[in-house]
């Protein structure tokens, strides 16, 4: 019997209970939906949370001395990167860099009349076109003036949480190069929003050539932040860079709990999808065995005419393919439009607990983007799983005695 013969049966079949098949139908539609959904959100929060990290953190390169440890904080000479304008030049010279930012990192103490609070203290050359989200984020004041001597600039959430408007004096307390502690009034002249609490929570930012000063550094630096225009030239300018006693970190270092974090929760997802794609497939195998005890004597009579067992089997695979099939293409499109509404709209969540998230540049609202190529993979692994689950009334149609089968009610 030709294969379309078995396609046109295995039609008019599911057509001839047309409630439960698209009752079926709509249960495979909503699991793919829901897989899409799913895909979607993890996708969102992942690039979203790497993009904002690299834009306001890490850069797509860092150039830092071999001994300098990030979690210190270090302001010892040995730590410091010695010549950093010979490092921004040589960096700045290549096409494939978009921007170069020498930085310096410390740990301080604000305070004001009423209360204090320890925070990053990041030193920054106001120039640097890395900076532009905190120049554009200024939401009140200015940003910093040609001599920014004394001026600070903090974030939104921290000044407000502080009672700090713009214009009023606060202390700020850092240990210097020898280890002692250094306090200095500054102005605050500016307040920024980027949109990332934990960002704007603890962060504090004063002119490179200030801070320096302040610290009594000299001209040492942290780091060096290096953006690009591509961010597939991370191995290639790397190369370029390597320097005796420099340690060049790429985003991929740099951003490693992100990585970590999202490797750990894509194994959990993956065992979510599997339920899921389960729980469809029962139900089509259902829906199928169901469909097997109705038609038993028909079944029965096609096996005496015409039909041999692994015909009966084809037919039935064949009914399964097809609510499979368009299920899953109606998933997709459902899972296509939510995953569109979810990045139009968002997803918020409380300012306090996104400022709390460490390591990582989360806002306060997540956006879904749509993934390809976990679109595929899912449709594929559920069209599989489907099939497999489908073979067991496939199985127990081809198996029925034509005699028995015949002589049932």
């Amino acid at each position: 019997m030709a294969l379309r013969k078995f396609w046109a049966i295995a039609y008019r079949d599911l057509v001839r209970n047309r409630r439960r098949s698209l009752l079926t139908l709509l249960a495979v539609a909503l699991g793919m939906m829901v897989l899409i959904m799913m895909s979607g959100l993890m996708s969102g929060m992942f690039s979203s949370g790497l993009r904002e990290n690299i834009r306001l953190n890490t850069g797509h390169l860092q150039l830092r001395d071999d001994s300098y440890e990030i979690e210190k904080l270090s302001l010892l000479s040995r730590d410091l990167l010695q010549d950093s304008e010979a490092l921004v030049g040589q960096a700045e010279a290549l096409n494939e860099v978009q921007s170069v930012a020498p930085i310096l990192w410390t740990s301080g103490i604000l305070s004001t009349i009423r209360e204090s609070t320890g925070l990053k203290v990041t030193g920054i050359d106001p120039t640097d076109t890395f900076h532009t989200p905190i120049r554009e984020g200024i939401v009140s004041g200015t940003y910093f003036t040609l001599d920014g001597r004394d001026e600070l600039l903090l974030g939104e959430r921290l000044a407000d949480d502080m009672n700090i408007p713009v214009g009023q004096r606060v202390s700020l307390v850092v240990g210097n190069a020898n280890g002692q502690p250094e306090e200095a009034v500054f102005t605050v002249v500016g307040l920024f929003n980027t949109g990332i609490p934990g960002f704007d929570q603890n962060t504090v930012m004063m002119p490179l050539a200030r801070a320096q000063a302040f610290t009594g550094v000299g001209n040492r630096t942290s780091s060096i932040i290096v953006m690009l225009h591509d961010r597939e030239e991370t191995e290639k300018v790397a190369a370029a860079l390597g320097a005796s006693g420099i340690k060049i970190l790429t985003w991929q270092d740099l951003n490693s709990i992100l990585l970590e974090t999202v490797e750990m929760a894509m194994g959990f997802y993956y065992i979510i999808y599997f339920i899921v794609i389960l729980v469809v497939a029962v139900l089509i195998a259902n829906t199928l065995l169901v469909s097997v005890f109705e038609r038993t004597r028909e079944m029965g009579i096609l096996a005496a005419l015409v039909m041999k067992g692994r015909q009966l089997m084809l037919m039935f695979l064949f009914e399964a393919t097809i609510l499979a099939l368009a299920g899953i293409a109606f998933g997709q499109v459902l899972g296509f439009a939510v995953v569109a509404y979810m990045g139009q709209v968002g997803i918020s969540f409380s300012e306090d607990a996104m400022a709390s998230v460490e390591g990582v540049a989360y806002g306060s609202t997540m956006y879904a983007e749509f993934a390809p190529d976990q679109a595929v993979i899912l449709a594929v692994f559920m069209f599989v799983v489907v099939t497999l689950v489908s073979l067991y009334p496939a199985w127990y149609a081809a198996r029925l005695d034509p005699i028995k089968a015949l002589h049932t009610l």
